[in-house]
């Protein structure tokens, strides 16, 4: 029976579906056991934390020297993520982004379908994209209690999010995916995923503008060092540089006479 661990932390639900993508990737390259040090070496983690995620999920537990048996570990961590359930969902906004979140094919193996997407433009409408039907907006009440969907993405401007959000709330969703760069204002039994594609983007360019500011201050600090190693030499001539290395042996002999 697979366990239901009780009181895990948001981080550590985070770490999961890097585990899972992992430990898929290592059982694709026919590795049979893997250990928590392994992994964590492998994504900059500590053993403990490892081990210890590991043991919040696992069915069998590891085995001594040897880890944990891959594949068994990999259908725990995806059991526990819910990837083995399937979860309905539909899209309001088929906008570039929307329509790009259609095309994927890879929710299905993370237990996600979607259904149909909606959009206020009534020129989007009544269209195709990638086999799924773009409704108008008025009909998402009456296709989310017929279909019994209860997972909302929403890709719609900033503007528009907040009433969107209301909207799928009234219509009985009970999880939202919001990919708008906005707090949205919900009841507590409503779950809230965001995902702001700009505060991503902005770790990464503060990331990249650190690395290159210290590789900049490294060369700066070797290129100084070899100058004054240079000018050390040019301005000490051959013979007082011969007599420092071996003036002092000189002394040492005429002392012993």
């Amino acid at each position: 029976m697979q366990k239901k661990p009780a009181g895990l932390s948001i981080q550590t639900i985070r770490r999961m579906p890097l585990y899972y993508n992992h430990l898929k990737e290592l059982k694709a390259r026919g590795v049979d056991s893997v250990s928590a040090p392994m992994v964590a070496k492998r994504m900059g983690l500590s053993e403990v934390l490892v081990r210890k995620d590991f043991a919040a999920v696992s069915e069998t537990g590891g085995r001594p020297r040897t880890g944990f048996d891959t594949a068994e570990l990999l259908k725990s961590v995806g059991r526990f993520l819910g990837y083995e359930n399937q979860n309905d969902a539909i899209i309001v906004g088929a906008g570039n982004l929307g329509r790009a979140l259609l095309s994927y094919k890879g929710f299905a193996e993370y237990g996600l379908r979607i259904l149909a997407a909606f959009d206020a433009d009534e020129t989007k409408t009544g269209d195709l994209a990638f086999g799924k039907t773009v409704f108008p907006i008025s009909k998402l009440k009456e296709l989310c209690a017929e279909l019994h969907v209860k997972i909302g993405i929403i890709c719609v401007p900033t503007t528009a999010a907040q009433e969107v959000c209301d909207l799928l709330v009234e219509s009985g969703i009970l999880a939202i995916w919001n990919f708008a760069p906005i707090n949205l204002d919900v009841p507590e039994h409503i779950i809230v995923e965001q995902e702001n594609l700009a505060i991503s983007l902005s770790l990464i360019s503060s990331r990249l503008s650190a690395n290159q500011q210290e590789a900049q201050e490294e060369a700066e600090t070797m290129c100084g060092s070899q100058v004054l190693e240079g000018a050390s030499l040019r301005e000490t001539p051959e013979g007082e540089r011969e007599a420092g290395e071996y003036g002092g042996a000189h002394q040492v002999e005429r002392r012993q006479l």
